[in-house]
């Protein structure tokens, strides 16, 4: 699963960035993503990839990524590197650092395993 063959047609984006916006019922033992702001950051996203110019890449909203207790959570494809961003802060360091520049968050990396 998951390779891209020769016969594919071309990507149409580079990268597809999945932010969660899953709400719960306030108090769930999981919290979630909405709850951490992941709506407004993800509305900050998209209006600052465009002013960065990178038309190449789309920012969708996610319903749960399953990761509640870590969010708020964002997954980069095709990489598949995820990331909590919780501040403006740190979607501008994922933008420029991960999407612009090719380099990765370290600080803001999520963990492999977090069960």
């Amino acid at each position: 699963m998951g390779e891209r063959r020769a016969d594919d047609p071309p990507m149409y984006y580079q990268a597809h960035v999945f932010v969660c916006s899953n709400r719960r019922p306030d108090g769930h033992p999981r919290g979630c993503c909405a709850a951490g702001g992941s709506e407004k950051l993800r509305d900050y996203m998209k209006a600052r990839a465009k002013e960065m110019g990178l038309t190449k890449v789309r920012i969708n909203n996610a319903g749960c990524l399953d990761r509640c207790e870590d969010g708020p959570c964002v997954v980069i494809y095709p990489e598949g590197v995820w990331y909590r961003v919780g501040s403006i802060a740190d979607v501008d360091a994922v933008l420029e650092t991960h999407l612009r520049d090719g380099g990765r968050v370290e600080a803001l990396l999520l963990p492999r395993e977090t069960r």
